[in-house]
């Protein structure tokens, strides 16, 4: 049996629509990640566990792997590419950095995705879009973004034929810029959008405005402004699954709906 963490975030929906015998967990099932004593029910019949970490440290992350490794045999970890560019670059990519060890050490056998940018991270600008045509928000380094039906694949194929002691980099085809996003996005929407980047001391003025907890803040305007600019692209989606990577544009015209 295997056990998908995350099951109604981006990517655990695409997981659990490939593999319909998985069991999800959230906090609607009872069990709770921050809790790892609630987790027992869950593990008891599980064989491997798709493990998605949605805390913005690693605190608490060797005690859900102690649990884990007393049940399964197997635990997939979705991590971020950040992390080959050192722990220190920024908060969230700390927290990758720190579990990525907890999980070698956990005892059980592992298998890390390193995923790149999410293409689904640009949902967060829907509220803007349902109102005008000009996204604001802290610019980035452009990476190669990619769709979570592509990272559900490859940990689909690794959770099915086990791949143990495994480090894989998940990329989208092509890499592009914020502003390549917003303009992709509007040719989705046969609209014409335009990409105003925000310094980040207002971006981060904003957010708190919004009520955003002051930790995630931190954690958001970090990764915008230290990650370094990135031209990596890996077969790694082409290798695994057969098929190429989708690209932004396909993952728009897939998504439209959310942004009108």
């Amino acid at each position: 049996m295997i056990l998908v963490t995350g099951a109604s975030g981006n990517v655990g929906r695409e997981l659990t629509a490939l593999l319909p015998d998985a069991k999800p967990l959230d906090r609607s099932t009872g069990a709770d990640l921050a809790k790892p004593d609630s987790l027992d029910d869950a593990l008891r019949d599980a064989d491997a566990v798709f493990l998605v970490w949605p805390f913005l440290t690693s605190d608490g992350g060797a005690a859900v792997l102690d649990k884990i490794a007393k049940y399964a045999r197997r635990v997939v970890y979705l991590s971020s590419s950040a992390v080959r560019f050192g722990a220190e670059t920024d908060p969230i990519t700390w927290l990758h950095a720190g579990l990525e060890t907890a999980v070698r050490e956990s005892g059980v056998e592992w298998t890390i995705l390193r995923a790149d940018t999410f293409a689904s991270n640009a949902l967060g600008w829907a509220g803007q879009l349902r109102s005008g045509d000009v996204v604001r928000g802290p610019d980035s380094a452009a990476t190669a973004v990619i769709d979570p039906a592509d990272i559900a694949a490859v940990a689909a194929g690794v959770l099915r034929q086990p791949d143990p002691g495994t480090t894989l980099t998940l990329t989208g085809p092509e890499v592009v810029s914020r502003s390549d996003q917003v303009r992709i996005l509007g040719t989705a929407l046969n609209r014409e959008l335009t990409f105003q980047p925000t310094p980040f001391d207002e971006a981060r003025a904003q957010l708190l405005s919004d009520g955003r907890p002051p930790e995630l803040v931190e954690a958001l305007i970090g990764s915008a402004q230290n990650r370094p600019a990135s031209d990596l692209i890996t077969t790694t989606v082409q290798d695994r699954t057969g098929r190429p990577a989708g690209t932004f544009r396909a993952w728009a015209d897939r998504n439209s709906a959310a942004f009108s």
